[in-house]
């Protein structure tokens, strides 16, 4: 897989967050625990949890709370003059196609006025690690794979680390100083804002540091913010850290741009049951694609074809399976489901494809 390329050609550089491989979120109450190498779970219905184990064979696992999760168990260490053992963290957006349910990501820097978000950690004093905060650019909406520029805020940092490539000054953002280093792990641009001491929470807008990814030649307005997303690379232990809370929300910078996906939902109906046939078109090319959307709380679906649909009521998930996964520039997909209802049939009313909104038919 791409990780473990990625691995091979950064054993000398320092800190990189490897983007986890494909793997659907399942919904998760609080204090679950992940110990699954690529192992993910739900929280707060709009967050997905990633244990993201990916430089190391030791065990690793972590545990959801409600609003976040910590690490239960670390083992093994690595090289400091190397990468680190993982990324557990949590994040918004699509990251390896793995989406979180109802995400705003992603979506085009020029339309998002502020992206809001708020973060807490909790941090122990017998690891090596930084805490990072990381922000995925991309040319295009991209849900799956690597994606071209990635920013990482270190809140914290402990032992002998540093970040990709060499450090090219200082800046102001949010209000705080930061160290800059800028460079590339062998795979995509990294651009890296060291603070100074550690900061154990703050509140600020994602798009400050976006700004800064742009003055230095890393991305551009067209581009696509595809994720964003807050955790710890540990180098050795890592036991006891944890993400107390985190939250992201997305403002529209102005007047909408036109729909660049459509949804056409065509129902037939009887006695307590129903089909729906729904077909997705866009006018850019998709590859990966997943649809959301919500049911009437008096439907539920109970079989699926030509798409993974889940859950079967509520807040709905169609992911595309391997035959329909692309979707071309200008062409659509379709698929469909059967389901129950009670009282009076009524259909969705919005649509969000990879979290752009879409107009309905």
């Amino acid at each position: 897989m791409v990780h473990r390329l990625f691995l091979v050609a950064i054993l000398a550089a320092a800190s990189l967050t490897m983007p986890a491989p494909p793997a659907a979120a399942a919904p998760a109450r609080a204090d679950v625990q992940l110990c699954e190498q690529w192992g993910s779970a739900t929280i707060q219905g709009k967050y997905v949890v990633q244990n993201n184990r990916w430089g190391t064979s030791a065990t690793q696992c972590i545990e959801t709370t409600g609003s976040g999760f910590r690490i239960v168990r670390a083992d093994g260490s690595v090289p400091t003059n190397g990468a680190p053992k993982s990324y557990p963290s949590v994040f918004l957006g699509c990251h390896y196609t793995n989406c979180s349910p109802g995400s705003t990501l992603p979506a085009q820097i020029s339309t998002i006025g502020r992206l809001n978000s708020s973060i807490s950690y909790t941090y122990t004093g017998d690891s090596i690690y930084n805490a990072s905060y990381d922000i995925w650019l991309d040319p295009t909406p991209k849900r799956d794979g690597v994606n071209k520029t990635e920013i990482m805020i270190w809140f914290n940092r402990v032992g002998p680390i540093q970040p990709i490539g060499r450090p090219v000054g200082t800046t102001t953002v949010g209000g705080r100083s930061w160290e800059i280093w800028t460079g590339n792990n062998g795979g995509n641009d990294v651009i890296s804002f060291v603070a100074p001491a550690a900061i154990s929470s703050w509140s600020f807008d994602v798009m400050d540091f976006v700004d800064q990814a742009i003055s230095h030649g890393l991305a551009n307005p067209s581009w696509y913010v595809t994720s964003v997303q807050a955790g710890f690379e540990p180098w050795q232990n890592g036991t006891g850290l944890a993400v107390n809370s985190f939250t992201a929300t997305t403002e529209n910078g102005g007047e909408d741009p036109p729909p660049s996906c459509k949804v056409a939902y065509t129902t037939s109906t009887w006695s307590g049951g129903f089909t729906a046939n729904v077909n997705v078109s866009a006018t850019t090319p998709v590859n990966g694609w997943s649809l959301n959307f919500t049911l009437p709380s008096t439907q539920r679906i109970t079989n699926a074809w030509n798409a993974t649909v889940t859950p079967a009521t509520g807040a709905v998930t169609a992911r595309a399976v391997d035959h329909n996964a692309s979707i071309p520039p200008n062409g659509s997909q379709s698929f469909g489901f059967q389901g129950t209802y009670t009282g009076t049939f009524t259909r969705p009313d919005t649509f969000t494809l990879n979290g752009t909104p879409c107009a309905v038919s």
